[in-house]
């Protein structure tokens, strides 16, 4: 792997297989009494957080205290920043604290490529405006893996020991729908999916698409109850109204009418099919709670598998390359 985790596109297929190989391996430690490894004793991992997110920074730090790391968490709320302190001039204090890592949340899309550029330590990009969410994106492929029964950890590799590889998504169709423009959970997710062998469906108002989404590795449609169906997973997105500027549709009724997942429609799926969302949901827009509950929902098992998927990359950007040198 790389030294940093900025976009989806830094993996190559081989990269993502051994981040959820790695992954499967970690998650076992979740049924244990003691849930630690002292894998990065004595590293340092910051959460630079300039966005309000608890899931996130939440998983983030039990993954990095489940390494046994020391963990730093900064919130732009309080700080140097409100008193107008560049991101370069917070870089350059993190470097003198001597972080190992930086996990960067910022409104603004580009700042954890930029960040990389002022540190040594690795930058983990943890979504950055509408352009990237990469460990959501991995978290989301690591739970459809499991649920469709691909997983490849033999339970005998410790961490780093070349775990057994698991299969990849190759020939699953995953229909992603909603506010595809302001997502950045469905740019990473539409091309982490690709490299994994997946065909991807966007499904949204025209007004909720980007404007160069026909380069993206996926088709897009408009009408969800004719790509129901085909779908063997759905994910449902958030409409992101905090970041909306114009009136994107007629009103949230008819979206969630258009565009809402409810129970009539679930029944439209093929009997294997799951439903995912990357969270906070807004319950009765795009999602029903009935759906949102039900047992093909992996709504909790996404926050759960975020935990593992975080320590796999932390490892793997401080761990593992030292243990295969």
């Amino acid at each position: 792997m790389n030294r940093h985790l900025i976009s989806a596109a830094d993996l190559s297929r081989d990269d993502a297989l051994l981040v959820l190989d790695t992954a499967d391996e970690l998650a076992r430690i979740s049924d244990r009494p003691i849930k630690k490894l002292p894998t990065l004793r004595g590293r340092t991992v910051v959460n630079l957080f300039f966005e309000d997110s608890t899931r996130t920074r939440i998983s983030f730090e039990a993954a990095a205290k489940r390494l046994s790391a020391d963990v730093i968490n900064f919130s732009a709320k309080g700080s140097s920043v409100a008193k107008g302190e560049s991101l370069k001039d917070t870089a350059l204090t993190l470097e003198a604290m001597g972080a190992d890592a930086v996990v960067i949340r910022h409104n603004a899309s580009g700042a954890p490529h930029r960040l990389a550029e002022w540190v040594r330590g690795s930058v983990i990009n943890a979504g950055d405006g509408a352009h990237e969410h990469p460990t959501q994106a991995l978290l989301d492929a690591f739970t459809i893996r499991r649920r469709f029964g691909r997983s490849g950890g033999s339970g005998t590799s410790p961490p780093g020991a070349g775990p057994a590889r698991g299969g990849a998504l190759d020939g699953l169709r995953v229909t992603i729908v909603g506010d595809i423009l302001h997502s950045r959970v469905a740019r990473s997710n539409v091309l982490l999916l690709h490299t994994l062998g997946a065909e991807v469906l966007l499904v949204a108002p025209p007004t909720l698409l980007p404007v160069a989404v026909d380069a993206w590795p996926c088709s897009v449609g408009y009408d969800l109850d004719a790509a129901l169906p085909k779908s063997d997973v759905v994910m449902m997105l958030r409409l992101q109204q905090e970041r909306m500027n114009a009136a994107f549709f007629p009103s949230v009724r008819e979206y969630s009418r258009r565009y809402g997942l409810d129970s009539a429609r679930m029944a439209q799926l093929p009997e294997r099919a799951i439903v995912m969302h990357p969270g906070p949901m807004n319950r009765g827009v795009e999602i029903a709670a009935g759906v949102a509950d039900s047992p093909r929902s992996t709504v909790v098992e996404q926050v759960a598998n975020g935990v593992s998927v975080r320590m796999a990359v932390l490892y793997l950007l401080l761990g593992g390359a030292e243990a295969e040198q």
